[in-house]
Parts: C-alpha cells; sequence; structure tokens
C-alpha cells in the first residue's frame, strides 16, 4: 500500500510568517527519502479549530498518514493533542509511548512531550515535537511501522485467514 502523508506543522509565528518553519520541511524530506508521499502540507497557528480542520482536510486530500509537527508541549498555547483527539476516532498510545522513550534517550525534557497518536478512518495521526532533530528521531522509529499501521487501518491485514481466526 502506498504511503500518502499530510504534514502539519503548528506554530502561531510560523503561520504569521514571524518564523521560518523548519520541522515541517525536515519532516517532508524524511518522508519523501523514504518513498512516502506528502501530498499536503502546510503551516497552521496553535489553535484548536484551525489545527483539527488542517488534520481533516489532509485526510480528505488523500493522506493516509497525518504527521503534525509543533504544539505537543506544556505551553498554554501547546494545543495539538486536544485538536488531534477531537478528530480521532481511537487513540493508538503505543505509538506516542513509543516515541517518547525514543526522546527520552535524548532529553529528560522528553517526558513533557503530550503528543498523541490515533485514527481518523483509515488515517493514522500523530503528533511529533516541534524541533527539527525530534522529527528526525521520531521518523527512525515511525517509519518501519507506517505500512504495516496503514494496513491495518485500510482493512488490509496482510494474513490470510487471520479474521477468521486461521493462521
Amino acid at each position: 500500500m502506498r504511503l500518502r502523508a499530510g504534514v502539519i506543522t503548528v506554530s502561531t509565528k510560523g503561520a504569521a510568517g514571524e518564523r521560518r518553519d523548519e520541522s515541517g520541511p525536515a519532516l517532508a524530506a524524511g518522508l519523501a527519502a523514504a518513498g512516502v508521499e506528502v501530498v499536503r502540507a502546510e503551516v497552521v497557528p496553535d489553535d484548536i479549530e484551525r489545527v483539527a480542520t488542517a488534520i481533516v482536510a489532509a485526510v480528505r486530500a488523500g493522506a493516509n498518514v497525518v504527521l503534525t509537527t509543533g504544539g505537543t508541549g506544556l505551553s498554554p498555547n501547546d494545543v495539538t493533542p486536544e485538536a488531534t483527539r477531537r478528530v480521532i476516532d481511537r487513540e493508538v498510545p503505543g505509538i506516542a509511548e513509543a516515541l517518547r522513550a525514543r526522546s527520552l534517550e535524548t532529553t529528560p525534557h522528553g517526558m513533557l512531550s503530550r503528543g498523541v497518536a490515533g485514527a481518523v478512518g483509515p488515517a493514522l495521526v500523530v503528533n511529533l515535537p516541534g524541533s527539527p532533530r525530534a522529527v528526525r528521531e521520531s521518523l527512525e522509529i515511525l517509519l518501519p511501522v507506517l505500512p504495516h499501521a496503514v494496513e491495518h487501518l485500510a482493512g488490509q491485514s496482510g494474513e490470510q485467514g487471520h479474521a477468521s481466526g486461521r493462521r
């Protein structure tokens, strides 16, 4: 199954043109290098409705993976997890746990990330931290599991007879 991604940078200053977005391009480049087609990329402000709308728009544009970067910390403006929870059908906590575990290998501040992951219909949505380094580290963890996750969300488990209990 071909992976098609939406990349959403969550940054009020970035959306206003006051700060250069480095995380979104790093994320898009890492995805492209892995053969993932980026079908939508945008920068939105730290606003629950705008982030939620951007996630849904990426799915409607054909993304089966939507990765956000930024807005996952403790600042009052960091609302990406709340926006994500508004649109996902169900959480996939193991992904967020794995990303935090990877981040903790580098910095104790990794435990402060509030990022979540979940499904919006047939698409997987994952919140990543807002730094280019953290984006690259997160992709190391995510890329190996994305095809399998997307196949399952599309109802294609890859195992014949699995749904009927035969192996």
